[in-house]
């Protein structure tokens, strides 16, 4: 079974994003950490229970991670463009506790699972081939937490709650029969 974990802005820079939700919620996102393992950076918000906000950006200065990067953020052009046309809530992840069966059954779709951080691994993370979001976004890229919850005391509380978010596609009928084969909460 796959349940919800986070919901992505995914920015051209970890400013524009920051002042997108500042201007969307009147929140101010506080930083949340650098990915080394990927060469990206976010701020981090509560959502209610397990489920946070991520702003995620790549960090100018970090190295590139020698391989695709999550999200998306390697094409910075495609990056742009769909922050230009408003396109700016575009990722989320689903958690599971069987990563393994999910990519046996779906790997043309999630991709590939790459243990993270490379040195001394805590989560597994999904990567298509080329690093672009899942079915660009109407799938969710998939976490394997190895067992351990997200700790949410390092995540900032400032009220925010998720209620529902709602996807388009257009092929509905096509997501929806790959959300059931794969058990989507």
């Amino acid at each position: 079974m796959l349940k919800l974990d986070h919901i992505t802005v995914i920015a051209p820079s970890l400013d524009e994003g920051v002042s997108h939700v500042r201007a969307c919620l009147d929140l101010d996102v506080p930083f949340g950490q650098r990915h080394g393992y990927m060469g990206t950076y976010n701020h981090l918000l509560q959502l209610g229970d397990t489920v946070y906000l991520e702003i995620v950006a790549l960090d100018p200065a970090a190295d590139g991670p020698g391989r695709p990067r999550w999200f998306g953020l390697d094409d910075q052009k495609k990056v742009r463009s769909d922050w230009d046309e408003g396109r700016r809530l575009r990722g989320w992840v689903a958690r599971t506790d069987t990563i393994d069966t999910i990519i046996a059954g779906h790997g043309s779709i999630f991709g590939e699972k790459v243990p993270l951080p490379a040195v001394n691994p805590s989560f597994d993370f999904a990567i298509p081939h080329d690093g672009s979001l899942p079915l660009d976004g109407a799938a969710p890229s998939i976490i394997d937490r190895r067992g351990k919850p997200r700790s949410m005391a390092t995540i900032a509380d400032l009220g925010a709650r998720l209620r529902s978010f709602t996807l388009e596609h257009p092929d509905p009928a096509a997501v929806e029969a790959l959300y059931r084969a794969m058990a989507l909460d």
